[in-house]
């Protein structure tokens, strides 16, 4: 019962928000053409079963309550940091685990794509070819630390009020404590394990994530959409 109240709940967000982008009105620009669901990890047999469990998908939300116990478990997030403008950065370097975004490479974005909007999610796109790419082919998870440096990290949550990153890898963050410390008390919050970016602009779209309804202080699976213009 739990799980399809959740997916209910779920497909009411998406109804309103489609709706609300055909009120009239509207201009051209404000519309999407379509949505991607960036969820991964369903085998063969949850598709074709009448009904999709949860922990069936390898995206999960670690939550701040991960991070620091009292903060904002899954379930007890804000609905409306749930909801969010989504902003895609590409590695330099996506042959290695360890790249991460850095100042430099956030200035540089800014300079040809415009401010990060506040309150946006922002997502590492790893290049297709790379070694370390998550795929829903794949049972395999690999680990590695935020692909955002320390610094670039702080300026996102401080300066452009971003709540959230997406990867598509699995994330360790204990690898930087007084990140993960600043990500949570931010209210911050990380998907990981999603499908690829490659079919994101990287400006544009409008991302949903759906975590399912618990209270429990760590990770928990999530379903999360895209919705592009």
């Amino acid at each position: 019962m739990r799980i399809r109240s959740f997916i209910i709940a779920y497909a009411l967000v998406l109804a309103i928000l489609l709706f609300a982008d055909r009120r009239p009105g509207a201009t051209q620009q404000d519309r999407y053409s379509h949505v991607v669901d960036l969820t991964a990890g369903q085998n063969a047999t949850a598709r074709r079963a009448a009904s999709l469990e949860a922990s069936e998908s390898r995206t999960r939300i670690i939550a701040p309550a991960a991070i620091i116990p009292g903060t904002w478990a899954a379930g007890q997030i804000p609905p409306e940091r749930l909801v969010a403008p989504l902003i895609v950065m590409d590695l330099k370097s996506a042959s290695d685990a360890s790249s991460q975004i850095s100042l430099d490479d956030i200035a540089a974005w800014e300079a040809r794509h415009g401010m990060i909007p506040q309150g946006a999610i922002v997502a590492i796109r790893r290049c297709r070819t790379s070694k370390v790419r998550a795929t829903s082919d794949t049972s395999a998870t690999l680990t590695a630390p935020l692909p955002v440096a320390r610094d670039a990290a702080l300026f996102l949550i401080e300066a452009r009020d971003t709540i959230g990153f997406a990867v598509e890898t699995s994330v360790n963050l204990s690898s930087d404590r007084t990140l993960a410390t600043q990500l949570a008390l931010h209210g911050n919050y990380i998907v990981e394990g999603t499908a690829e970016f490659s079919s994101l602009p990287v400006t544009g779209s409008l991302i949903i994530v759906a975590p399912a309804k618990n209270k429990k202080p760590g990770e928990a699976p999530v379903r999360i959409l895209a919705m592009v213009r």
